[in-house]
C-alpha cells in the first residue's frame, strides 16, 4: 500500500463481494488505516458497470489523493454486471466528501445518484487479519505472534500483528517488493536505503535484516510512524533503522540522509509518477528504485515517468493482477 487492498490473495471473497484483483485500495490513500479503526464510518457509493466504477474511481482517487478516504470498487452482482465506487469517511466529514464527490461526478456520471450507508462498530483490521497464514517471499517470512514456531531455519522472520497502519505482507504489492529486494541485493551493492510510506514498517525491517546497512522510513502519518517504530522494537531491530514523519521530499528528513543506495516505494501508481522527479533526485548514482502498489495496466505509464528521469527498467514481478518493478540508474 502505504496504498493496497483488504484481501490480498487475488481471489473472491464472496461474503464481501470485494475482489482483490480489481481493488485499488481499501484503505486510505497515504497507505494507512484509518486512526480510530472502530469509529463508525461512512460509505458513499454509486451503482454502475465494471467499466464505469473503474472510471469513478479514478475521478475518486484524483479529487482524494491528498487526503485519508479509502476508496474502492466492489462487485454486486457478475452475471448483471453490477458494482459499486465507493468512498470511506468519519460521519464528521460526510457533508464535505458528499459535496466534492457529486461536483467531480457532475460533469462525466450526473446519472448515477450518490448512495449511502453507515457501517457497524467493527474493529475491521483484526477482523480482516484473524487466522492469516505466514507468507513467504524468497527468504522472508512474514507472520503474525501465534505463528512463531511456523518459521523454518535459515528464513528471515518478520513479526507483525493486526495494527493501524498497513502492511502484513499478505498482499502482492508487499509480497512483490520483498522478493525484489532479494533479488536487488544479490545484484547491486547497498550502503543505505529508504522506506517511502512505511506503513506497518515490515519493509524497512526486511531491507535492515538483510542488508544491515542504515535505513531511513518515513510516511506522512505519524501513527503509521509509531506503529513501525514499535514492530521494528517487536522484531529485534533497535538501531540502524530510523523512522520519521515526513509529509514530502521537501522534508530536512530525506537529504540528512540521503542520497540512496536503495528506494522502495509501496504506494500507488498515481502518487508515484507524480513523485518520479523528487524520487529521482535522492537516488545515488548506479542506485535502484523498488516500485509497487501498481496495477498492472498501470506498469508502463509509471516505467515512462521514470524513464524520463533517466532510470532504466530492470525487471517486473506479477502477482495478482499487480506489478512490482525494479528500475535502475
Amino acid at each position: 500500500m502505504r496504498l493496497s487492498s483488504i484481501h490480498d490473495s487475488g481471489e473472491t471473497d464472496h461474503s464481501a463481494g470485494i475482489r482483490s484483483d480489481v481493488l485499488k485500495t481499501l484503505w486510505p490513500l497515504n497507505g494507512c488505516m484509518p486512526k480510530e479503526s472502530t469509529v463508525s464510518e461512512i460509505r458513499l457509493f454509486v451503482t454502475t458497470t465494471e467499466k464505469q466504477a473503474t472510471a469513478v474511481l479514478d475521478v475518486m482517487s484524483a479529487i482524494f489523493e491528498d487526503d485519508d478516504y479509502a476508496i474502492a470498487t466492489m462487485e454486486i452482482d457478475e452475471k448483471r454486471d453490477v458494482w459499486e465506487a465507493s468512498v470511506y469517511m468519519m460521519a464528521d466529514e460526510e457533508e464535505s466528501v458528499r459535496s466534492r464527490l457529486a461536483q467531480a461526478l457532475e460533469a462525466d456520471f450526473a446519472n448515477l445518484p450518490i448512495e449511502r450507508e453507515v457501517l457497524p462498530d467493527v474493529d475491521w483490521i483484526a477482523k480482516s487479519l484473524e487466522g492469516l497464514a505466514p507468507v513467504r517471499a524468497g527468504r522472508f517470512v512474514i507472520h503474525g505472534s501465534h505463528d512463531r514456531d511456523r518459521v523454518k531455519p535459515g528464513e528471515i522472520a518478520i513479526e507483525i500483528d493486526a495494527g493501524q497502519a498497513f502492511g502484513t505482507g499478505h498482499h502482492g504489492t508487499t509480497a512483490g517488493c520483498l522478493e525484489m529486494l532479494a533479488s536487488v541485493a544479490r545484484s547491486r551493492p547497498v550502503s543505505n536505503a529508504l522506506d517511502l510510506g512505511t506503513g506497518s514498517g515490515v519493509l524497512a525491517i526486511a531491507a535492515w535484516k538483510l542488508l544491515h546497512v542504515p535505513v531511513l522510513a518515513t510516511d506522512i502519518d505519524p501513527v503509521a510512524t509509531f506503529v513501525a517504530s514499535e514492530n521494528a522494537r517487536r522484531n529485534g531491530v533497535v538501531t540502524g533503522l530510523t523512522f520519521a514523519t515526513a509529509p514530502g521530499f521537501h522534508s530536512n528528513t530525506f537529504s540528512a540522509s540521503g542520497p540512496f543506495d536503495l528506494i522502495i516505494a509501496n504506494i500507488l501508481a498515481r502518487p508515484l509518477m507524480k513523485m518520479a522527479p523528487q524520487l529521482a533526485a535522492n537516488l545515488a548514482p548506479g542506485g535502484s528504485v523498488i516500485l509497487s502498489g501498481i496495477l498492472a495496466e498501470q506498469r508502463w505509464k509509471v516505467i515512462a515517468a521514470y524513464n524520463g528521469q533517466n532510470l532504466k527498467h530492470a525487471r517486473t514481478i506479477w502477482r495478482n493482477g499487480w506489478v512490482t518493478i525494479h528500475l535502475t540508474r
